[in-house]
């Protein structure tokens, strides 16, 4: 009897919220650092050393394209991953997904360049990047799910969802500001030999990090009542939760995808697109756009949870419509502030859009979860996220770059990203509210939620 009661308090002990957001945002910011890793690199580095040309735009845009790349692949990750998550469980499919991308990371910072081994560089370097986007197709939805499914009927579901969502903007951070600290203190040409590998290798150890956590953290207790039931009725269950998936909830899918996209086109236009407008398209220094993306991504990382109780005390709605309303006109306002030309008005640019950013990012984590049963809610979170990323974000500094390049202005650019809000706000008028759901209650096959 002492000793089951152990068991108990040490299960308790690795459930916490605080430890399990935690644990969760450890990998998800590894992750992106990671991921956005190569997207700052390819508007620095990999434009010259992988893919020499002599117009310095289309080197740019053909490095950019392989960072596209990587968002390809994220469906087919997400199809895959959300598969395991959903049959075997959230914490092993973290656990996989985090071993995937870290190793990719670790190879791409020995990979030779093309002066040394021609075409085979960039095909690597392709190679590598169709790996890390498919670790992180199954990356999001399942560190969301980890701290949704632990706080099914918690009053602050919006709060702790939102903690993964900080991910992304710490990872840009750490990534941005690594490489900027070894620019910083090198010569150009050594940081273009061999400094920017250094950034690739440290990702070995924010591994390591990461999965001491992930693996500190049990395993979800709906997922574990999902699981059993599913035992019990295996012979009358689909075999595929993405064959249940489309044929159920293929309206939450679109939903849940429509609200991301004026989200994801933003971001990377805000965090990556501008170092290639700044260094590029306005000669100014690359590490005027680098502070500015860094300040913008420190606003954002605090932002996002304060966003969050706000999105637990009004609604999810709400916050998407107004990020999405803001989108559209900050759609021109960036482009505005950005040629200005200095280093304060590029970060006044930065810092407001990555704003918005967060904005959408307080609630979306805590928004997918309440969307999807328990049986294909890995599966649904991650496909409807990833979808929105090959549509929205994928293609937008490399669509933003050919806009600029046929009609000479940042504000052609702006018209896209307004587009990409208006379908979030359509979106967000669409759904209902979510707040107020029990997520074990989804399970119930009368209950149809966001509809």
């Amino acid at each position: 009897m002492n000793e089951l009661s152990k068991d108990e308090r040490r299960r308790q002990k690795h459930s916490r919220m605080p430890v399990v957001a935690g644990s969760s945002l450890a990998g998800t910011a590894v992750e992106w650092y990671d991921f956005f890793l190569y997207g700052t690199a390819a508007a620095l580095v990999f434009n010259r050393l992988y893919f020499p040309t002599d117009d310095p735009l289309i080197g740019t845009m053909l490095a950019l394209g392989t960072f596209a790349a990587g968002f390809i692949a994220r469906p087919l990750g997400a199809v895959v991953m959300g598969h395991f998550g959903d049959k075997h469980g959230r914490r092993a499919t973290l656990i996989a997904s985090l071993l995937m991308m870290g190793i990719a990371t670790a190879l791409i910072a020995v990979v030779p360049t093309y002066a040394v081994i021609g075409v085979a560089a960039p095909l690597l370097l392709l190679l590598l990047r169709l790996v890390q986007g498919f670790a992180l197709g199954g990356e999001w939805g399942g560190a969301v799910l980890l701290v949704s499914e632990h706080g099914d009927e918690s009053a602050r579901r919006a709060f702790w969802a939102s903690w993964p969502n900080i991910g992304p903007p710490l990872g840009n951070l750490m990534a941005a500001g690594v490489l900027a600290l070894l620019a910083a203190m090198m010569p150009e040409e050594s940081f273009l030999a061999w400094g920017w590998r250094i950034a690739f290798g440290l990702s070995a150890i924010l591994v390591f990090i990461g999965l001491f956590l992930r693996l500190y953290v049990q395993e979800t207790p709906l997922f574990k009542e999902a699981q059993k039931r599913r035992e019990e009725q295996e012979h009358r269950e689909v075999k595929l939760p993405l064959t249940k998936l489309v044929r159920r909830n293929w309206r939450q899918i679109l939903i849940a995808a429509g609200t991301r996209m004026g989200e994801n086109a933003g971001f990377y236009i805000y965090s990556l697109f501008i170092i290639t407008y700044v260094t590029e398209i306005l000669g100014m220094e690359r590490q005027t756009g680098l502070t500015a993306v860094m300040i913008g991504q420190a606003a954002a990382v605090i932002a996002i949870p304060l966003l969050a109780l706000q999105a637990d005390r009004i609604g999810r709605r709400p916050l998407i419509i107004a990020a999405s309303i803001a989108t559209m006109i900050w759609a021109f306002g960036f482009f505005f502030f950005l040629d200005m030309g200095t280093l304060l008005s590029v970060t006044i640019a930065a810092v407001v859009g990555l704003l918005i950013f967060a904005t959408y990012s307080a609630v979306i984590g805590a928004f997918f979860s309440e969307l999807f049963p328990t049986d294909v809610r890995y599966s649904g979170t991650s496909v409807s996220y990833n979808l929105a990323s090959v549509v929205a974000g994928a293609l937008s500094p490399v669509i933003a770059l050919a806009l600029y390049t046929q009609f000479g202005t940042g504000y052609a650019i702006g018209i896209y990203l307004a587009g990409m809000g208006l379908i979030s706000l359509i979106s967000a008028l669409v759904a209902k509210e979510t707040r107020h759901l029990r997520l074990s209650d989804l399970d119930e096959p009368s209950v149809r939620p966001g509809l």
